[in-house]
């Protein structure tokens, strides 16, 4: 599952990362998170080019959600992938992964639209779902508004992940929206501690102190911890939901979770591509420097670019 040693452009990727030591407490949290905004507006600044893109909010369930549609340079209307950021449901935004998303627009042609939903431990879960719900049901009813066509996707990376795997998890069971594939980049589904990936690979990128923590920030109880809706391996039966693509890394804690979810997808009959990068670390589709990051995004972009082509 994993190569004999991580991907050398990927480890000397994250040499170069200045990082600033995970607080786990409220207090420290919101410092990290105002110390890292300039780094992110830096580091956007000469971010591959898109036809257009747009800030605008849209309703939420407690209020309006910031997001940023990516339009491709050709003419619409386009295919729509709502988009949702890693980072623990504790850190992440537009702007973390603003460079992904352009990659994404670039090689699939879709327009993405990317949901800043609302963030533990400020917001627990369920919020971060009905955030993530409530933007695709508005991107499903409003296509004129992000240039649409009609078919949707749903992607994201980590926990950004789950919550395209849930939405796509709700729209079956609930009757809709109907939404045409999901891309599911190393989500954050199905870890347990005894698994070869955590014991093995935390430690490289995601420390298990840290995902203690956002696990802690994310869910009040441990009836929370077992909804199909906050991990959708929790749910008996997902023979429903959308067709997938599901990336894992091999140097990755959460690596064995999401081949597990991609199995299950496989057993209830949906339509997978399982592909795993044995060389690669958590994170690595927004490593910029790393050619197999750049070949990952063209894997996923070609998946969506298909899937939303013929629905």
């Amino acid at each position: 599952m994993e190569a004999d040693r991580i991907d050398p452009q990927a480890k000397d990727a994250l040499e170069r990362q200045q990082r600033i030591p995970m607080p786990h407490n409220r207090y420290g949290l919101k410092l990290f998170r105002l110390l890292t905004r300039p780094v992110m507006r830096l580091r956007n600044r000469n971010g591959p080019s898109v036809g257009r893109t747009i800030d605008r909010t849209i309703p939420g369930p407690a209020g309006d959600l910031d997001v940023r549609l990516y339009l491709p340079d050709a003419k619409g209307p386009y295919p729509t992938v709502v988009f949702f950021h890693g980072g623990g449901y504790v850190l992440g935004s537009i702007e973390t992964h603003d460079w992904l998303c352009r990659h994404l627009t670039r090689e699939s042609g879709c327009a993405v639209l990317s949901v800043d939903y609302r963030l533990a431990p400020e917001d627990p879960f369920p919020a971060a779902v009905e955030d993530a719900s409530a933007a695709v049901e508005w991107a499903a009813a409003n296509p004129e508004a992000i240039a649409g066509n009609g078919t949707i996707a749903v992607a994201g990376d980590s926990a950004g992940g789950a919550l395209a795997a849930v939405v796509a998890l709700m729209a079956a069971e609930h009757g809709g929206p109907e939404i045409d594939y999901q891309a599911l980049v190393y989500p954050s589904v199905g870890i347990e501690a005894d698994q070869p990936s955590v014991r093995e690979h935390a430690g490289i990128v995601l420390a298990e102190d840290d995902m203690a923590w956002f696990r802690e920030c994310y869910y009040e109880s441990e009836i929370d911890e077992r909804n199909p809706y906050a991990d959708p391996t929790n749910a008996c039966d997902v023979s429903g939901v959308a067709p997938a693509t599901v990336v894992t890394a091999g140097f990755d804690p959460l690596r064995d979770g999401g081949k597990a979810y991609a199995e299950q997808l496989v057993r209830d009959g949906v339509p997978t591509r399982y592909e795993n990068y044995e060389a690669m670390p958590h994170g690595f589709l927004t490593l910029r420097d790393v050619d197999r990051a750049h070949d990952a995004i063209a894997t996923v972009a070609g998946d969506l670019a298909d899937a939303l082509e013929d629905g």
